[in-house]
C-alpha cells in the first residue's frame, strides 16, 4: 500500500513538473508593452521625464523623432543589449529598443517594444529578460499588447505572416562595398542626399562585429511606405503600435541590409488582417526602394 502511494506521488510530481515546463515553453508573447496611460502631463514633459529615467537607469539615448503629430519615438540601447546583439547572426537588428509616447483622447500612452518578443523574432542568443525587467522597473509594465492570442517563443523564431511570406533571414541585401568603412560612408552620404524624404533617427555601432544599425524614418508623405501612410492604415487599435517605427538599416561587414518590408510590418502587427495588408500592398516595396536609395553609393 505504501509503495503504491509512493508511486502515485512520484507520478503526480513528474506530471506536474513536465506540465509546468510545457506551460513555460508555450507562454505567449506580444510585440509591445504598455507602461502607462495617463493625462498627468503634456507630451513634451512626459518625454523628458521618461528619457531622464532611462538615462538614470543606465540606458543611452540613441536618437529620437516625431514621425507625425502627437507621437514621439525615443530609441535606446545599452552595453548589455549591444553585447547580446553581437552574439548572433544579424542580431544587430536587436541592438535598439523603441519607446513611444502617443497622445490619444487627451491621454498619453507610454509603450515600448517587448524585449522578450524582440529577442525571439530576431533569433538572438539571449531572451533579454534582464532588459525586460529593467524597463519594467524604470517605466512600468501594465500589460503586453499588439496580438490578441500572442505567439510562442518557438513560433517567433520561425515567424512569418503566412505561407510564401518572408522570414527573418529573408532580409534584403541593399548594397555591397569593398569594406565596412566604405559601407558606413555610403549610407551616411545617402541619408544626407535623401534629406527631406528620410531622417536618420539613430546610429548604433557594434564594434566587435563591424556592424552598425541605423534607424531611418520615412517622412515623405507621398511614398507608399512612409511612416504616416503605413501607420494610418495599420494602427487602428486603441493601444497604439507607435513603437513599430522607425525602420532598420543594418550594415554588417561590407554589406547593407534591411528586413523585408512584409516581415518588418507583420512582426509588428501580427494580427493584421489580409484585407488591411492589401491596403498597403505597395508599402513593402516602397520601403525597400527608399532604403536602397539610402544605401547605394553616390
Amino acid at each position: 500500500m505504501k509503495a503504491t502511494i509512493k508511486l502515485l506521488i512520484i507520478v503526480t510530481a513528474t506530471l506536474l513538473l513536465f506540465t509546468g515546463v510545457t506551460s513555460a515553453k508555450e507562454s505567449k508573447l506580444r510585440p509591445y508593452i504598455l507602461a502607462s496611460n495617463n493625462q498627468e502631463a503634456g507630451l513634451e514633459q512626459m518625454v523628458k521625464a521618461t528619457q531622464k529615467s532611462l538615462l538614470q537607469g543606465g540606458f543611452r539615448l540613441a536618437g529620437e523623432y516625431s514621425p507625425y503629430p502627437d507621437t514621439h519615438i525615443t530609441v535606446i540601447t545599452n552595453q548589455h543589449l549591444i553585447l547580446t546583439a553581437e552574439k548572433s547572426q544579424f542580431g544587430g537588428y536587436g541592438a535598439a529598443i523603441r519607446v513611444a509616447h502617443t497622445k490619444i483622447d487627451g491621454k498619453i500612452q507610454l509603450s515600448y517594444v517587448n524585449p522578450l518578443y524582440m529577442a525571439q523574432v530576431y533569433r538572438m542568443s539571449e531572451d533579454l529578460s534582464t532588459i525586460h525587467q529593467k524597463l519594467k522597473e524604470l517605466l512600468g509594465n501594465i500589460r503586453e499588447f499588439g496580438s490578441e492570442d500572442g505567439i510562442t517563443a518557438k513560433g517567433l523564431r520561425e515567424y512569418h505572416y503566412m505561407t510564401f511570406m518572408p522570414y527573418f533571414d529573408d532580409h534584403n541585401e541593399l548594397a555591397k562595398y569593398d569594406s565596412y568603412q566604405a559601407a558606413v560612408k555610403a549610407v551616411m552620404q545617402g541619408l544626407a542626399a535623401e534629406k527631406g524624404k528620410v531622417v536618420q533617427v539613430y546610429r548604433i555601432n557594434l564594434p566587435s562585429k563591424k556592424e552598425t544599425l541605423f534607424g531611418v524614418g520615412i517622412i515623405d508623405k507621398g511614398e507608399d511606405g512612409s511612416d504616416q501612410t503605413v501607420m494610418k492604415t495599420c494602427d487602428k487599435s486603441p493601444l497604439k503600435h507607435s513603437a513599430h517605427l522607425p525602420y532598420d538599416l543594418l550594415i554588417s561587414g561590407n554589406k547593407v541590409y534591411a528586413l523585408h518590408g512584409k516581415f518588418r510590418i507583420a512582426q509588428s502587427f501580427p494580427d493584421l488582417s489580409m484585407g488591411t495588408f492589401m491596403k498597403i500592398v505597395g508599402a513593402p516595396g516602397s520601403i525597400e526602394d527608399i532604403l536602397t536609395r539610402v544605401a547605394q553609393k553616390r
